[in-house]
């Protein structure tokens, strides 16, 4: 069978059709850097290519001539090169090694050819040479394809072979450019159903006339260009996009990237119409001819193309969702109201059996802030205002008596007035009220009171945007939010399922402080304070407390697991920082008869004892101690009779 090769239809392909047809007496008209078949007003020729609209078909010369002279592949092939089959002297010689089974040339194609891939040189340098030096496309980008296997130099005439495949892999196409001379084709069995192309992981693409434009775009994309897809339509025809969407349904939102002339201006508005009617359609029309241009032209991105919506029933484009870097988020460090349990700008949730102790412990809390008052390991601070919502315990008869026993200043233990509406966790008042009111604790007990109504609390979808609201608040205010909650009646499971309602209020808070009495101690009344969830610090020991008829009386750390103090069962007190103090203070004294007052402060930070819980220690033992002077420096020892 007669066989052209490939160099022979590759040189018909090059063929001028401007020139081909002038010869042949056909008017043309010029339109812009095109010209346009006064035949056929809808086809434009440009050089060797050809685009028809009304039929949405392009190609090359052979095409051409098998289109509109009615030819066969041979007739036409001939009628370009005025040769016949295997007539040049290399290919007479490719015909004579036919037999010997290393035959190289093209077969007339049928229907179903097979792709006949160029032979792969054995390096890539003309390639890079190339795209990089000549083309201006970026190092990265082109190394990236040459190890992917999507681009390869051949081995006959070092021209660019840039590789199509379908989604299993296998390769389809292989479009042809010239590296010296100006050629652009596709190699015989090519389907052009599927074009030179990258796969992302969105739903954006982006789509090209020509590869070498797809890969004039990725250098100018920056860091990130791999999660969208993008593919080369090689010319014109709408096969290979709509292969593409076929084979990605997840694609919404599409780019036109066509060249900006008369015939790519019109094929993006023909491929629009072709677009289903839920996809975006974009266009992208670069700032000179195509995007190479604008590459080599060293265009600035931002002024490269003009976005252009296409579609007559265009989807409106989504606004793009608000998103933060983390390298901008700004670093915090944690401020603490009691380190480790109640941390400012958070909320911090205080859990328990009625009668246990709950309230107490909310009243020293106040105490502490508003008066300084002892609060176990917790530092100094300048009193502020609190406040204290409860719809639990009368206010006069129940709350104030024992803030005064805990020491409170009335004065900055403040609520919101709820007489003509019942404060909720989404109520809008509790942020102005507390920059109102220089605010930087708040209680709100119990839980359930302040849910808001129809607010069903063992229901996740309920409960979140109330807590969610409400970390916000602390968090914009800097304000320590404190819940007082019940624990559910369920015995016999884990303490993290022992929180009344839905577990995702456990989950919201960021300190979860259980209190409990100890009911099998019949000795004395303890109270312990467990930190359950620990979400910023590492978690300390437990703290007891006691009950009395004049307040509440801290007993320093207590020894106990979570699953005892819930049981009622006993555990040992730890000595606290303030008796260790006291009991290092006579040790040391005992042995030395006499210190200087910075050399004993010294051994007790020696021994990790602040300076405040050294002076009281020192003062709870001032009927023990005498002071003096020794060389300007003030001096401490024990009486004789100590």
């Amino acid at each position: 069978m007669p066989r052209y090769t490939e160099e022979q239809i590759a040189r018909a392909n090059e063929t001028d059709l401007v020139s081909f047809l002038r010869a042949r007496g056909e008017k043309l008209k010029r339109s812009g850097k095109e010209y346009r078949w006064m035949k056929h007003d809808s086809l434009t020729v440009d050089h060797n290519e050809w685009y028809r609209f009304s039929g949405n078909k392009g190609g090359y010369p052979i095409d051409f001539l098998m289109e509109f002279y009615n030819m066969s592949f041979p007739e036409a092939v001939k009628t370009l090169i005025n040769e016949s089959p295997g007539e040049d002297k290399q290919d007479v010689k490719k015909m004579e090694q036919e037999d010997a089974g290393s035959h190289e040339g093209c077969p007339i194609p049928s229907e179903k050819a097979k792709l006949q891939l160029p032979k792969a040189y054995e390096n890539n340098e003309r390639v890079r040479e190339y795209l990089i030096k000549e083309r201006k496309i970026s190092e990265k980008i082109i190394d990236q394809m040459l190890a992917e296997g999507k681009i390869y130099e051949d081995a006959v005439k070092h021209n660019v072979i840039f590789i199509g495949c379908d989604p299993k892999g296998t390769v389809r196409y292989a479009g042809i450019r010239g590296t010296k001379e100006k050629y652009r084709g596709d190699a015989p069995g090519s389907e052009k159903a599927y074009g030179f192309s990258h796969t992302g992981t969105d739903d954006t693409l982006f789509v090209f006339e020509a590869s070498i434009d797809l890969l004039s775009f990725l250098s100018v994309t920056g860091d990130g260009w791999e999660t969208h897809h993008y593919i080369s339509l090689s010319g014109v025809s709408e096969k290979a996009l709509m292969q593409y969407l076929t084979d990605h349904k997840n694609i919404r939102k599409i780019y036109l990237c066509l060249d900006n002339d008369t015939a790519g201006n019109i094929a993006c508005e023909k491929l629009a119409e072709k677009i289903p009617d839920d996809k975006i359609v974009m266009r992208l029309r670069p700032a000179k001819k195509d995007w190479n241009e604008c590459l080599t032209a060293g265009i600035d991105r931002k002024d490269m193309a003009e976005k252009i919506p296409l579609k007559k029933k265009q989807v409106q484009e989504e606004n793009p969702i608000p998103v933060i870097k983390m390298s901008d988020v700004e670093e915090k460090v944690v401020q603490w109201l009691w380190y480790p349990f109640i941390p400012f700008g958070k909320v911090t949730l205080i859990q328990g059996n009625p009668g246990k102790g709950k309230t107490w412990l909310a009243m020293a809390l106040c105490a502490y802030c508003t008066a300084g008052r002892e609060l176990p390991n917790a530092l100094p601070i300048e009193p502020f205002n609190v406040f204290y919502q409860t719809a639990e315990d009368g206010v006069g008869d129940t709350i104030k008596p024992r803030l005064a026993k805990c020491g409170a200043d009335m004065t900055r233990v403040r609520f919101i007035n709820e007489e003509e509406k019942q404060l909720s966790m989404t109520d809008e008042r509790i942020e102005k009220a507390i920059r109102q009111n220089d605010v930087r604790l708040m209680i709100m007990d119990p839980i359930q009171a302040y849910l808001g109504a129809n607010v069903d609390m063992n229901r996740a979808n309920e409960i979140r945007p109330l807590f969610r609201n409400l970390s916000n608040i602390a968090e914009r205010t800097g304000c320590a939010i404190v819940l007082i909650g019940h624990l559910n009646k369920a015995s016999g499971v884990q303490s993290d399922y022992r929180t009344l309602g839905s577990v995702d209020i456990a989950a919201a808070v960021r300190s979860i402080l259980f209190v409990e009495k100890v009911e099998k101690e019949k000795s004395q009344d303890i109270r312990v304070v467990y930190q359950q969830k620990d979400s910023l610090a590492k978690k300390e020991n437990p703290v007891a407390f006691s009950l009395s008829d004049e307040g509440l009386v801290w007993m320093g750390e207590y020894d106990i697991s979570i699953d005892d103090l819930l049981a009622g069962n006993t555990g040992t007190k730890k000595e606290t920082k303030l008796e260790k103090a006291k009991k290092l203070i006579l040790e040391l004294l005992g042995k030395r008869k006499m210190m200087c007052l910075e050399e004993l402060e010294a051994e007790l930070q020696a021994y990790e004892i602040s300076a405040r819980t050294g002076r009281d220690a020192r003062k709870d033992l001032e009927d023990q101690l005498i002071y003096g002077w020794y060389q300007s420096r003030k001096t401490i020892s024990l009486k004789k009779d100590s």
